[in-house]
């Protein structure tokens, strides 16, 4: 498997630490609010490196933190804590604030087939082990104390600027707030590990610690989680391009100077997904959740199936209009899918052949975009159905767009009696909503309104089909 690695700049063979296993950190969410699907692009992709990894053998152990501590608005060392601003928000304590919102991260990771990695670690079951790697950096003279808080003296390391070649615009973090430079540092790229009393005293969650009550900084929390549970070799790191600095930045000074050695080999950044005014965030306001997908009638799968079309470290752009588009090529992949026929042996010969399209497009950097087209050329080839739908369930352990089960769902409807079928699929609702209100336009002799939900649904790749018995449709 060829697979980029940030670090380095280099697409080169993946080889773990140890034969046969694979450590992977992926950076988890903040809890102060409902995951957007910005963020949610980036677990997907880590999802599909994680399932390929284990589809290719390999035995995974994944980590994921939960942030429900230290990490300020403007994503450095200043400004706001996000957990307090949250729980000022909805006038409710932080760790509420922190099990309402790491539920809800879950239920949309669920909707969308990220399965859960595991082991999950919030920061603030992990105080005792920040308090020890700090003590061991200011012992080895890597941390210095200033102000009450500690800082990372990143003046003693060879190289800081471990990810320098990324855009302008995606390092610029910790700008946007319009807040003042911290006089405490020696160096302005220093970054707190310790904030104490002496800052932030409206701070709710606090602890005492050998420079006094406080709390840690954000950057300290993945490194110290990580090292628990994945010892001192880390292969795999994911998370955002956003956090590649400040924030991985900071994980790998702060952990190779404690450790005395190379912490992580591989670093995986997914690019962001942008709105046509540029990358989506909570703060401007694009702030489009699963849930609202769900509303306007879009299976989840939709858009992990629109993710799936770009590549990872490929800007993608989402506008409703790609969201439709996406929504058409999805039904009509699983109406082609409900065409198969359940019979038949499989052709080994055959599965194998397509197979090895699908490997090679995942080993070249988890190009999901070419792995999709691999489930066409199964579609197309010469062999029988029961090698496609073999080969179907094969790809969906990786891919897990629910291709055999929504086939499945949609041959039921088609068979159902027409007024007894119940679908718990946006989408179908959706189309027997707009069926009714054109059988209503009709009774108003409102033709025009009749024929333009008509086109309406034919532009959405479903054909209506008007009989004595009443109107059906067609997908695809």
């Amino acid at each position: 498997m060829q697979l980029y690695n940030s670090l380095t700049k280099t697409k080169d063979e993946f080889v773990p630490h140890e034969p046969g296993k694979v450590s992977m950190y992926t950076c988890g969410p903040t809890v102060y609010h409902f995951a957007h699907i910005g963020n949610l692009r980036t677990y997907i992709m880590e999802d599909i490196l994680d399932r390929y990894l284990r589809y290719a053998g390999y035995e995974v152990t994944r980590v994921m933190n939960i942030t429900d501590v230290g990490h300020l608005t403007s994503d450095a060392d200043t400004g706001e804590d996000k957990m307090l601003k949250g729980a000022k928000r909805e006038k409710k304590t932080v760790m509420e604030i922190a099990k309402f919102y790491t539920d809800k991260f879950f239920e949309d990771c669920k909707m969308l087939n990220i399965r859960r990695p595991e082991v999950v670690e919030p920061a603030t079951s992990c105080i005792d082990e920040f308090i020890k790697v700090i003590e061991s950096l200011i012992e080895k003279d890597f941390a210095y104390e200033a102000g009450g808080n500690i800082y990372f003296d990143t003046s003693k390391l060879d190289q800081y600027y471990k990810f320098h070649n990324f855009e302008e615009e995606d390092l610029a973090v910790g700008v946007r707030e319009g807040v003042e430079a911290d006089g405490n540092k020696r160096n302005k790229a220093d970054f707190v590990l310790w904030f104490t009393k002496s800052k932030f005293d409206d701070q709710e969650l606090k602890w005492d610690s050998p420079w006094g009550i406080g709390y840690p900084g954000w950057h300290i929390e993945c490194s110290c989680i990580s090292m628990k549970h994945l010892g001192e070799h880390l292969d795999i790191h994911c998370g955002g391009i956003d956090n590649a600095f400040p924030h991985h930045t900071n994980e790998i000074a702060q952990s190779e100077a404690y450790l005395g050695h190379k912490w992580c080999n591989w670093w995986v950044h997914v690019l962001h997904l942008n709105t046509n005014s540029g990358k989506m965030s909570k703060s401007k306001g694009e702030f489009l959740t699963v849930s609202l997908l769900t509303e306007k009638g879009y299976d989840p799968m939709v858009y992990r199936f629109f993710c799936l079309q770009s590549h990872y470290r490929k800007s993608l752009v989402f506008s409703w209009e790609n969201m439709d588009n996406a929504k058409v090529a999805y039904n009509k992949l699983i109406a082609r899918i409900a065409a198969l026929k359940e019979e038949g042996e499989v052709d080994a010969a055959a599965f194998e052949e397509l197979k090895a399209g699908f490997v090679k497009a995942l080993d070249n950097d988890l190009n999901t975009s070419l792995a999709v087209t691999a489930i066409y050329d199964v579609l197309k080839a010469k062999t029988n159905d029961a090698t496609k739908r073999a080969l179907l369930a094969d790809f969906d352990r990786v891919l897990c767009l629910n291709l055999l089960e929504n086939a499945a769902k949609l041959n039921a409807e088609k068979e159902a009696p027409a007024e007894t079928v119940k679908s718990d699929d946006p989408f179908v609702a959706w189309i027997e909503e707009q069926i009714e209100a054109r059988k209503n336009a009709k009774k108003e002799k409102n033709y025009a309104e009749a024929d333009r939900i008509r086109a309406e649904l034919l532009e959405k790749g479903v054909t209506l089909i008007d009989t004595k018995e009443g109107t059906t449709y067609q997908i695809g």
